[in-house]
């Protein structure tokens, strides 16, 4: 179960530096950790989770495999790319392409590098891009409503559905919100998902301060906070530079630096597990001498779902799943330990798995 993350923001925000220092962590990650380049700008990245070399420690398993999160750096946007100036035709397709995305907002001042606009100000980047997004949307909704005025007075069901969803986002977008302030209800989730609307997808705002700044942030990304707070957003808060730094050294030569600068972890992943978050989604794990596994679900998938993200076959023959809480996995020392405290459980079909479930599911082939 593949989810994408699209990294964007306006030129000289560091938006490719962070990129770059990325896909050079992921790729410097130890074998068990690997990295793929699909294409030049599209990088995939293991989701760090302390719980899977754990779980593989008490199993003495021989290989490791995290649950992974793919990044695309998206050309940078200027204002008019609605329109088509710059890069914009392409970079809108690929935004339509990602299941969230991570903006990214030039909180730093540096004479030095050079802002598009000839100022600093993240929250005004914030809205350039968010409004470019809401034309195209908009756009692109009446372009669509009028093509299917006659299937409606055709008396097609399907085609009154679809505008009915249509309009209520066109409403939000004119009143100047983005499509992913609309309620939408469970049964049109689907629907809704199939417009493909820019501004329905998941934001998370990226600050990227100066590298004395990077533990405590600064005033611009407490603006931002309180933006995304608003909004019921994310954010983060990273140094580029410091990132792109920290890939350049082993393992333990960035504990060490990252020490010296009073951060417990790099801020690459936070922003991997604050993409994980924003996208709703989870992990289970399968464990045994051959391998522990970690996999990705979203939150609320029932077992037979969470069994199809190893095999459809799994998903068609579901018989059942033994299930063992993280923690109790561990206090038991494994599965024999857990089973003998009376800690696995078998669960059916109605089971909807939690994060951090080791499962052994059984299945009809």
């Amino acid at each position: 179960m593949g989810f994408r993350m699209g990294i964007v923001g306006l030129p000289n925000v560091g938006k490719s530096t962070l990129f770059n220092a990325l896909t050079k962590t992921a790729a410097a990650q130890a074998a068990n950790f690997p990295f793929c380049t699909i294409e030049p700008n599209v990088g995939e990245v293991a989701v760090p989770d302390t719980r899977l070399d754990t779980l593989a420690g008490i199993a003495q398993s021989k290989q490791i495999i995290p649950t992974r999160i793919t990044f695309v750096d998206i050309a940078g946007l200027v204002k008019g790319a609605s329109k088509g100036e710059g890069l914009g035709n392409q970079f809108l397709a690929n935004i339509r392409e990602v299941d969230a995305i991570a903006h990214v907002l030039r909180c730093f001042e540096d004479g030095d590098v050079t802002h598009v606009e000839g100022r600093v100000d993240p929250i005004a980047d914030a809205d350039t891009i968010e409004t470019e997004l809401m034309i195209a949307d908009l756009e692109s909704l009446e372009r669509r409503l009028a093509n299917l005025a006659r299937k409606i007075n055709a008396g097609d069901k399907q085609a009154k559905e679809d505008a009915r969803l249509m309009n209520a986002a066109r409403e939000a977008l004119e009143a100047g919100r983005p499509a992913r302030s609309v309620t939408v209800a469970e049964d049109d989730r689907k629907a809704w998902g199939m417009l493909q609307l820019l501004t329905a997808k998941p934001v998370l705002y990226v600050c990227n301060v100066a590298e004395d700044e990077a533990a405590s942030g600064n005033a611009l990304s407490a603006r931002v906070a309180e933006k995304a707070a608003a909004e019921g957003n994310a954010h983060v808060v990273i140094s580029a530079r410091i990132e792109e730094e920290i890939s350049q050294l082993d393992a333990e030569e960035q504990e060490m630096f990252l020490a010296e600068m009073g951060l417990e972890e790099a801020g690459l992943d936070r922003l991997i597990r604050a993409g994980y978050d924003l996208l709703g989604l989870q992990t289970y794990f399968t464990v045994g001498p051959k391998e522990a596994r970690a996999w990705t679900i979203r939150k609320g998938t029932l077992a037979p779902q969470a069994a199809g993200a190893i095999h459809g076959d799994f998903e068609k023959g579901f018989i059942r799943a033994e299930t063992v809480g993280y923690d109790d996995y561990v206090a038991g020392r494994g599965e024999a330990g857990a089973r003998e405290a009376g800690k696995l459980r078998v669960e059916g079909k109605t089971y909807e798995v939690k994060d951090g479930d080791v499962l052994h599911f059984l299945f009809n082939a």
